[in-house]
């Protein structure tokens, strides 16, 4: 299976470069907000995958992206590979496989835009992923490799993301790290935890949600002695997401909080990784906001904005904001 020969090279070696690894699938949504699978009637059909979502909001900020992942040889397959050219994303290391499809999901809208996933991936295209199919050369090129936990769930993709994390912290680049806990995909809540730790002190920056903290730490997601369990000497950042409260961040030096936006929230979906794609865009730029407060302060709300801009429309990758719309956002709240 050979990489895609059309890919936008000018893009992988503009600098700032950031290479995401992971899924990228189909959401079905159902075209009502606040009815379960079984009653809707009718889906709209979305792309998503939190990787591929955050490479999209790299790029739609303006920013140097590539997504590497594997996709079934199948119409939603090259369809997903065509939306991430559309939005400027480097697919060097995009492969298709012909031996299986693309993975799916049904996300369920509850009435106050939270969401819940049915998963058909059995096996995906994503998870057969090798060692041997990877795109050492562009993860070289870049400079912050970012990654989710899916891809550590079964093998060969979880040989494939180590080996990937591995050749990028050997190289030299920040590795990004938002575990992305999705819970129905794990074989059980411990099996979870233990994978998505395994692998948690290799990171330079972890975000990670207040959910996830309570799901990790098996405590109060709002009690500094928890979060701060998952810190560890050699991480440079951890940014803990509340939600429309805002969110929280902790480095080696200084420790703060800043708050979120008021927007009127029709979907969650992608919210975390339009606020991730932000800040890995500004961590490309300038990663010395890992020492300086005023500059991350400036950053996360930036990315709190994105955020809150992302949860005003239906789906993670249309609903993704531009430099512009941030701003406006950002503006308005304080004038």
């Amino acid at each position: 299976m050979a990489p895609l020969g059309d890919a936008p090279v000018a893009a992988a070696t503009a600098p700032g470069l950031v290479v995401s690894f992971g899924e990228m699938l189909i959401d079905f949504v159902p075209d009502m907000a606040g009815v379960s699978l079984a009653e809707s009637g009718g889906f709209v059909k979305a792309p998503g995958g939190a990787p591929a979502n955050v490479a999209c909001a790299i790029s739609k900020l303006g920013g140097s992206s590539a997504f590497v992942g594997k996709f079934g040889d199948d119409e939603f397959g090259h369809m997903l590979v065509d939306i991430l050219k559309q939005n400027s994303v480097n697919v060097e290391g995009c492969l298709f496989d012909q031996h299986a499809r693309t993975a799916l999901a049904f996300v369920t809208l509850k009435s106050n835009g939270e969401h819940e996933f049915m998963f058909y991936r059995n096996p995906s295209a994503d998870m057969l992923l090798t060692e041997a199919e990877l795109n050492l050369d562009l993860i070289r090129r870049a400079r912050i490799f970012h990654y989710g936990s899916i891809s550590l769930i079964t093998e060969p993709c979880r040989s494939a993301h180590i080996a990937a994390m591995r050749a990028a912290k050997s190289a030299g680049i920040l590795c990004s790290y938002d575990p992305n806990v999705r819970l129905p995909l794990w074989p059980s809540a411990q099996a979870a935890r233990d994978g998505i730790m395994s692998i948690w002190k290799e990171a330079d920056f972890i975000k990670v949600s207040d959910e996830e903290v309570a799901f990790l730490t098996q405590g109060d997601a709002h009690d500094e002695k928890n979060v701060l369990s998952l810190w560890f000497d050699g991480l440079k950042l951890l940014v803990v997401t509340d939600g429309e409260k805002g969110c929280r961040y902790f480095t080696k030096d200084f420790k703060g909080s800043l708050p979120g936006y008021s927007v009127n929230t029709v979907d969650t979906t992608g919210a975390g990784d339009a606020f991730v794609g932000s800040l890995l865009l500004n961590v490309a730029k300038d990663d010395s906001i890992f020492y300086n407060e005023a500059k991350l302060r400036e950053v996360l709300q930036f990315s709190n904005a994105c955020g809150a801009i992302c949860t005003t429309k239906k789906g993670a990758i249309p609903a993704l904001p531009t430099t512009a719309t941030a701003l406006e956002l950002i503006s308005k709240d304080t004038n």
